[in-house]
């Protein structure tokens, strides 16, 4: 192996690590988390099955490449928890999760620094495997004849621009395609809450607007705490006003759930308590604590038939959307917003 060879792969520090198909309980996730610690410090959570890991500093330290570090991992991985990890090491975040995606025999699969190996490994993945494109946009990148990554990078930005509709979204995918992406790893924990925040475009004094935003955001923590694996017992209801005060109303569950439907319930009661009837509101917020693995996590029985086929909808609604875009199903209230979103 050349010096050029060398530096190329060395250059290949980002690591970009998933289990495929599963999402982790939350003290596996952590467990695997603590396994990427103990080969670099520099680690950052992708809930709930991936993660990041920047291994420029564990080189020196281990005086391994990239390569073997990422096979480390992995052979920890599968054999102290369990997991079949993928590994993409790449130049950066994006190229390193679209190598994670497309891994050799081994499960890992490096990309080197180098201009041309990134163009021949980016080049002919299809446009719905580029990093950051969704299966709405993929679509419409399809119709115009834009089916692999390379026919993407060779597209003249502003033609990208006009079939998108968005200058900040065609430059960041035409970057991409082109094996681009400045975001560091960034080292941190894992998060012990959730929170959603909606601003108003108006200043509003009417309930159903203001109930619509809650839902909305309730939906998003529901579908972040199923992604993650976890349940919450505290859900907390923030609401500002036109004058800059705000208000906030906790309520603690009689047991950690990842239920839409009882998230809403619960938030629903705390604004109804709130009695805001004459006040006018800008912005509101919706966070869950005292997160645990949604395998821990107590369920009594019910005797609410609609409650439980609440439960049972969850997840089918996660798959479809999952398939076919985010919002593609969701809440009657929030439909002409998803559709138009």
């Amino acid at each position: 192996m050349n010096d050029e060879t060398l530096r190329a792969e060395r250059g290949a520090h980002v690591l970009h690590m998933r289990v495929m198909d599963r999402p982790l309980p939350e003290v596996t996730y952590r467990e695997l988390l603590a396994l990427l610690g103990d080969v670099t410090p520099v680690v950052q959570p992708l809930p709930p099955a991936a993660a990041l890991a920047d291994v420029r500093g564990a080189m020196r330290y281990w005086d391994r490449p990239p390569y073997e570090l990422a096979l480390r991992i992995r052979t920890r991985a599968l054999g102290a928890l369990g997991l079949p990890l993928q590994v993409g090491v790449g130049p950066n975040w994006a190229v390193a999760a679209m190598a994670s995606a497309h891994p050799d025999r081994g499960g890992i699969r490096l990309v080197p620094d180098d201009h041309r190996e990134v163009r021949a490994f980016v080049d002919p993945l299809p446009v719905r495997d580029l990093y950051g494109v969704g299966p709405a946009q993929a679509a419409t990148l399809e119709r115009y004849g834009l089916r692999t990554v390379g026919q993407l990078a060779r597209l003249p930005l502003e033609t990208l621009q006009r079939v998108l509709e968005s200058r900040v979204q065609a430059r960041l995918v035409h970057e991409r395609a082109r094996g681009i992406d400045p975001r560091p790893v960034v080292a941190t924990a894992l998060p012990q809450s959730i929170s959603v925040q909606r601003g108003l475009d108006v200043d509003t004094l009417d309930p159903a607007i203001i109930s619509q935003e809650i839902l909305d955001a309730v939906v998003d923590v529901a579908h972040q705490l199923r992604e993650r694996g976890q349940a919450a017992r505290v859900v907390t209801l923030g609401i500002s006003f036109a004058g800059g005060s705000s208000v906030t109303r906790s309520r603690t569950l009689s047991e950690g759930t990842a239920y839409t439907d009882d998230l809403r319930s619960a938030a629903a009661q705390l604004f109804e308590r709130m009695g805001l009837q004459r006040a006018r509101v800008r912005g509101i917020s919706v966070r869950v604590e005292q997160l645990s693995g949604s395998e821990s996590a107590s369920v009594q029985l019910s005797l609410d038939a609609e409650r439980e086929a609440g439960h049972l909808l969850d997840p089918v609604v996660d798959q479809l959307n999952a398939r076919f875009g985010p919002g593609t199903v969701t809440w009657a209230p929030l439909a002409h917003r998803r559709r138009s979103a």
